[in-house]
This record gives structure tokens, sequence and C-alpha cells, in this order.
């Protein structure tokens, strides 16, 4: 598998399984599913992408992660809202989801640089 050497695919699987670990009792069950499956659609698109042959497919599933984690990002600060998560830890998952998409977006340019 290609993308395990990479430091945002370790960090995007991080923070899912931290939104797994945190909704693992929740009951709203809408709530639970959107979130935790926009934070592992990050790290699996990921994956997916580096295993493609060309830069063009490559850059593809860069953008499907970067809009996961837009996903994400709105439902951490809904999560806030409703009292699903407590702030520190919302705060800590932006964040991180922040970074990523910045590691993201530079992994973007070099493939679009080697086309």
């Amino acid at each position: 598998m290609k993308c395990k050497n990479l430091e945002v695919w370790k960090r995007s699987c991080r923070l899912s399984v931290a939104t797994y670990r945190h909704f693992k009792t929740c009951t709203d069950y809408g709530f639970k599913d959107q979130i935790t499956r926009s934070s592992l659609s990050i790290a699996s698109n990921i994956a997916e992408g580096f295993e493609k042959e060309s830069n063009k497919e490559k850059i593809r599933f860069i953008e499907i992660a970067k809009g996961s984690i837009a996903e994400l990002m709105t439902q951490i600060y809904i999560g806030i809202e409703i009292d699903y998560i407590e702030k520190t830890i919302g705060i800590t998952w932006a964040n991180e989801a922040e970074e990523l998409a910045k590691m993201l977006s530079s992994l973007k340019k070099n493939y679009t640089k080697e086309k």
C-alpha cells in the first residue's frame, strides 16, 4: 500500500479513530453515521488515490479527501453547538483537519507540477 508512509494518511487515520471512539455510544445514529463516515472518507480517499497510476487520478482523490475534510469540519462545528462534542475536543479535531487540508494542498501541488 503506497500511502502507508504518508504522514497525512497516518494522521487522517488517527482522526477517524478518534471520531469513532468518541461516538461509540452515541444514540443519534444519523449524526454518528455522518461524522464517522466523513472522517473515514479522508484516509480512504488518500489510500485509493495513491494506488492510482496517473497524477490526474491522484489529484482527483486528493480533492475528494479535501471535500471530506470540509464535511467533517462542518459536522464538528455543529456537534459542538448541539453539545455532542466538547468544545476543546472539537477545536482539537478542527485544527487537525485544517492541518490535513494544508498537507493535501501541498501534495496536490507536487502532483500538479509533475503533469
